[in-house]
């Protein structure tokens, strides 16, 4: 597992627009708790935005209407289940949430919450993820 080839992921920035303007749901990691957007492995014969909504259902339990263009990119080290950590690179696709499921398959293993972007921002721990939450930030106020 740790010589694993396949460092691509995508994932799912699952947003909303409020009265008071837009917020990004985030979700626990299982393992450290940290807060994180859904994302998961890349995928043959699946599209790149549409595994980012498979995982925006399967951590987060949501649906929505996904962008088939990435936000941006970012670069993480995953920790694997053997303990090795692997480099990589993230394709970020927004994710509009039109419906919040009150059960989804990893319910058991994840928190989930809304912020707005800047307190998202500060949650975050990937440096690149929080550059894209900026720049959406300052999109999303114009």
């Amino acid at each position: 597992m740790g010589d694993r080839k396949n460092t691509v992921q995508h994932a799912a920035l699952p947003f909303r627009m409020t009265e008071t303007g837009p917020q990004i749901l985030l979700v626990t990691s299982r393992e450290t708790r940290r807060w994180i957007i859904p994302k998961g492995w890349a995928k043959k014969n699946v599209e790149p935005h549409e595994m980012a909504a498979i995982e925006a259902f399967e951590e987060a339990g949501v649906r929505g209407k996904v962008k088939k263009k990435a936000v941006g990119e970012y670069r993480y080290d995953k920790r694997l289940d053997d303990g090795s950590t692997v480099t990589c690179d993230v394709s970020v696709f927004p994710l509009e949430v039109t419906t919040e499921l009150p059960d989804w398959p990893e319910r058991t293993q994840r928190d989930r919450r809304w912020f707005p972007p800047a307190e998202a921002a500060m949650l975050i721990s990937e440096p690149g993820l929080v550059d894209i939450f900026q720049k959406l930030a300052v999109k999303w106020e114009d």
